[in-house]
């Protein structure tokens, strides 16, 4: 059937939205209103992404809001949009915006929207992680068309990405259409008007450079007496959140130890577009400091350039481009001489300057709202042009069929089971059971999960993370014995402690812990305690004979050195854990066994997991190598011809040439698969191992060897175990642990979600009816 060459009739826009505060969200704000303006007869909309730390009241142009942390919601959204009849989406595309690991969460809706999708790339990174990278590379399959505003992101595109060039569309950063003019009216109107004014505007935080600017002015000032150097613009909220002003108090110091305190005005506050143009307009020189060479481009340096401001620019991309054929002075990066000298060039030559600024405004002649909405309206037609016209259902086949979502995460279990000393090891059914008081494994486990979940959380999260982590962390702080540098383990609801020193895997798991939180939470309090208690235990884990605490200690010193690279006392210590699993691994293993002991027994995918992530970071392929050939099988004999995960039952274990016990099957083993597969599938982006993670997360959900689910979505706890006639009702404090960090896993992960095409045949619709409560049997 042919394509359409009709005028677009429902076009639908994803990215913040005003009121939001950040770049993203005014441009999108910006390109919608301009498109609308532009095609009057077409239906645009917005889907705005929504800071889950803030609410908005949005106008009448957002139909649909998106939390940004909740992972099932970019199907959600997905849906609607295949629902109404969309025929274009216009997608703004930044790392930082979307959930999941760099932005990964947005993959889900790209998997299952049926439309054209048009988007606008506002970072293109030429040297990507291996996260970035794999989420860059989805979205450019799954583009129709991918749009830049600078020349450098399309040859970027196409020499690091291997992209068409005739899929990109060069279009600039859209500004508002001002007539030029002279600087004396504005600056009357801000009360400066025997001053010169230097200006720099945008959200307030690290990376923009502002300290050089600052270390700049006195040389600037002994020339001219006369600068105010004007630094626009409220803090970045999220910055704000997590440290307050601490940053614009930091400038405002440095200002007075510089000795121009009286030279620099701070004006804190998100200013309109009316007035952000007069203060444009009333600026002599427009500082654009950036540090980072890579920036891609600047909305900021698109306003004040197109305005006929006069630039002065470190050398970033997209200033290099604007800037070209004298229409700025570019500078050294991070250089406050080349700064002070290219200011005081440009000051010191009025002539030049006013020459500089007509040749710059002449250019934005081109970059203003109708002329940007013009060129992004012919990019849509040419994605809907790129693919024929069919009549398309909301649903494909196999969702109709199959598709159902990851469970919700609900918290209510890991709130019920902690009081204000930590949680509670055992629960009769959903009930804590305070018998057998607490343990440090559990309060290890549970501050990983709260780390993370502060790191990613939600809206639909209202309680406090933080509660959580003060109460775990606290009891860490309590369980190490600072002389010896080892944790004890258990102690009495009545806050006794059972041992003088805790087993090698609560050693290790506290490791884990604390280098978690170290390396990853935005609270500065938990970072400096936590990396305190783990320097206090680092030596302690060389002493360990356990490879299952050396598994579990080196994912916290992974995590740990994320952060604090330089720490050569965990660089020796990470080489000597895995110097040794690799001696176990030469000792033991042989083809008909690759393993690293002479038994299979519990946590077993914790070692596999371990070595392909220190494989990976260090790196050392042996042992990337060895944690995917051991993982390999270990994945051979859990996923056996039922289709379902079975993991190896602590009634027995797997010795080795003996039989491999089916019962009874823990959830810790169901959670070590599923995050060493995902560890293997960002290791190496073979897609099976997102199939075995997948079915080994499904094994919670029911599909196992009783088609019995042992997560309970009333309580949000989950079962602790399978014996071969029931489940254990009991809603403990490692089975819970392990059930909400697999699903926080897979929601990380973003993975599509039970295609029939992957997955065994047995369905959700399939699975065995539960039986009554009162054929369920505890097992205390």
């Amino acid at each position: 059937m042919p394509a359409r060459t009709s005028p677009l009739k429902h076009v639908a826009f994803i990215g913040g939205y005003a009121p939001r505060r950040c770049g993203i969200a005014t441009f999108t704000t910006d390109l919608h209103e301009a498109v609308s303006a532009a095609a009057p007869e077409s239906d645009c909309f917005v889907v705005a992404v929504t800071d889950h730390l803030q609410n908005y009241e949005y106008g009448s142009a957002v139909r649909f809001e998106l939390d940004e942390k909740d992972a099932p919601a970019y199907r959600r959204t997905a849906d609607f949009l295949n629902l109404n009849g969309v025929e274009v989406l216009s997608l703004q595309h930044e790392f930082g915006i979307f959930g999941g690991p760099s932005g990964s969460y947005l993959l889900a809706l790209l998997r299952e929207v049926q439309l054209p999708v048009v988007t606008t790339l506002h970072t293109i990174l030429s040297t990507p992680d291996i996260a970035q990278r794999k989420v860059m590379d989805e979205i450019v399959r799954r583009s129709d068309r991918l749009v830049v505003m600078a020349e450098r992101g399309k040859a970027i595109l196409t020499e690091t990405y291997s992209v068409c060039p005739e899929r990109i569309d060069v279009i600039p950063h859209g500004i508002p259409d001002v007539k030029f003019s002279t600087t004396s009216p504005f600056k009357q109107q801000l009360g400066i008007e025997d001053r010169l004014m230097i200006l720099t505007f945008g959200l307030l935080g690290h990376g923009k450079g502002i300290e050089h600017a600052i270390r700049a002015l006195p040389a600037i000032v002994a020339k001219h007496p006369e600068v105010v150097y004007v630094v626009l613009g409220a803090t970045h909220p999220h910055l704000l959140a997590h440290e307050g002003e601490r940053y614009r108090l930091s400038l405002e110091r440095l200002a007075e130890d510089c000795g121009v305190k009286e030279h620099v005005i701070f004006h804190n506050r998100f200013v309109s577009q009316v007035e952000l143009m007069e203060f444009i307009s009333a600026a002599d020189v427009y500082l654009s400091p950036y540090p980072n060479e890579a920036q891609i481009t600047s909305g900021t340096l698109a306003q004040a350039f197109g305005a006929g401001t006069a630039v002065v620019s470190t050398a970033y991309w997209h200033a290099q481009e604007l800037l070209a054929d004298d229409r700025g002075i570019l500078v050294a990066a991070r250089d406050p001489d080349a700064i002070s000298e290219g200011i005081n060039r440009l000051l010191g030559d009025p002539d030049h300057m006013l020459t500089m600024r007509k040749r710059a405004y002449e250019l934005g002649r081109t970059m203003i709202w109708p002329e940007v909405a013009r060129l992004y309206l012919e990019s849509f037609s040419k994605a809907r042009a790129s693919r024929p016209y069919l009549p398309r259902a909301a649903f494909s086949k196999w969702t109709i069929a199959s598709r159902y979502e990851l469970p919700s995460m609900r918290l209510d279990h890991l709130y019920r089971m902690t009081d204000r000393t930590g949680m509670l090891q055992h629960a009769l059914y959903s009930i804590p059971n305070h018998e057998h008081g607490y343990c440090t494994d559990d309060n290890a486990r549970a501050l990983i999960l709260s780390c993370i979940i502060d790191e990613h959380r939600g809206s639909s999260l209202h309680r406090s993370i933080e509660e959580l982590m003060d109460v775990y962390l606290g009891f860490l702080a309590s369980a190490l014995d600072e002389t010896s540098g080892r944790f004890r383990n258990f102690m009495t609801y009545d806050r006794r402690w059972h041992d003088e020193e805790g087993s090698e895997d609560c050693h290790g798991r506290a490791l884990w812990a604390l280098g978690t939180l170290a390396g990853r939470s935005r609270i500065d309090s938990y970072r400096l305690l936590s990396g305190d208690l783990f320097k206090a235990a680092l030596d302690a884990a060389e002493r360990l004979k356990s490879p299952r605490a050396w598994a579990t200690a080196l994912l916290g010193i992974n995590q740990y050195l994320q952060t604090f690279q330089t720490h050569r006392r965990a660089h020796e210590i990470r080489l000597s854990l895995v110097e040794r699993l690799m001696q176990l691994w030469v000792e033991n293993s042989d083809p008909s066994w690759p393993w690293f002991e002479t038994s299979l027994s519990y946590d077993n995918a914790r070692i596999c997991q371990a070595l392909i992530e220190c494989g990976r970071l260090m790196p050392h392929a042996a042992a990337s190598q060895a944690g995917i050939t051991s993982l390999k099988w270990l994945s051979s004999l859990a996923f056996v011809s039922p289709g379902h995960f079975r993991p190896v039952g602590s009634d027995g274990f797997y010795p080795k040439g003996g039989i491999m016990a089916a019962f009874d099957q823990q959830p810790l083993e169901a959670q070590a698969m599923v995050a060493a597969c995902l560890t293997a599938w960002v290791a190496t982006a073979d897609p099976m191992w997102q199939r075995e993670a997948r079915r080994a997360f499904e094994w919670f959900l029911g599909r196992n060897d009783l088609g019995l689910p042992l997560y309970d979505p009333r309580t949000g706890g989950c079962c602790d175990g399978l014996h071969p006639d029931r489940v254990n009702s009991n809603q403990g404090a490692e089975s819970t642990l392990a059930f909400l960090h697999s699903l926080l896993e897979m929601q990380q992960a973003g993975l599509e979600w039970a295609k029939p095409a992957i997955l065994p045949p047995v369905t959700m619709l399939e699975r065995p009816a539960l039986k009554p409560a009162s054929e369920l049997q505890s097992a205390c």
